[in-house]
């Protein structure tokens, strides 16, 4: 398992493969993501070691330059993060069991990994899924599963996390109806 996880923003996508390689050459991390997302943006998401991880992002930032639009720096990201990022990069998750459901809807990806780190440290909870702005116009959102009230503490936790203007939208389905089960959840 990783220690740390990284997030770099860039406007332009020619230069988002420049900090890419930037970052990749800098430490020993893992690239977890290097792609073009909507609206027009270009994400560089890696993990590993702390100190990696942070002269990886330094050297990505500086790369980046004015084109930066945003960045994150998870030094002790929770364990399910990098799994759920994974799944979501495959496409929805299905998950049969009738657990409670909190969703999380958020207008930046940082927002995203910040709110689903705070969620899975706050509560007992099941990070499902994480999906990354692609094909949803740049916003992210992430689905947590557990008891009701570990669920209502998890989904507080991530709003507060979000940051000021960046909340989407968040929902708790208490007791999913069976049929979503191989939609929607």
């Amino acid at each position: 398992m990783s220690e740390a996880l990284a997030l770099l923003e860039v406007a332009s996508l020619a230069r988002g493969v420049v900090v890419a390689d930037a970052v990749a050459k800098r430490a020993s991390i893992e690239l977890i993501q290097c792609e073009p997302v909507s609206p027009g943006k270009y994400l560089i998401l890696f993990a590993g070691g702390v100190a990696e991880v942070d002269e990886s992002q330094a050297a990505g930032a500086a790369a980046a330059a004015e084109a930066l639009v945003d960045r994150l720096f998870l030094p002790q990201a929770h364990e399910q993060l990098l799994p759920a990022i994974r799944a979501g990069a495959k496409g929805f998750v299905h998950d049969a069991a009738e657990e409670t459901a909190g969703l999380i809807e958020v207008h930046s990806v940082a927002a995203a990994l910040r709110s689903a780190d705070a969620a899975c440290k706050a509560a007992q909870v099941r990070l499902q899924l994480l999906h990354l702005a692609r094909g949803i116009g740049g916003k992210a959102w992430f689905i947590v599963r557990g008891d009701l009230h570990s669920v209502e503490a998890s989904v507080a936790a991530a709003t507060q996390a979000a940051g000021d203007g960046l909340l989407a939208g968040a929902e708790i389905i208490a007791r999913p109806h069976r049929d979503l089960r191989g939609v929607a959840l």
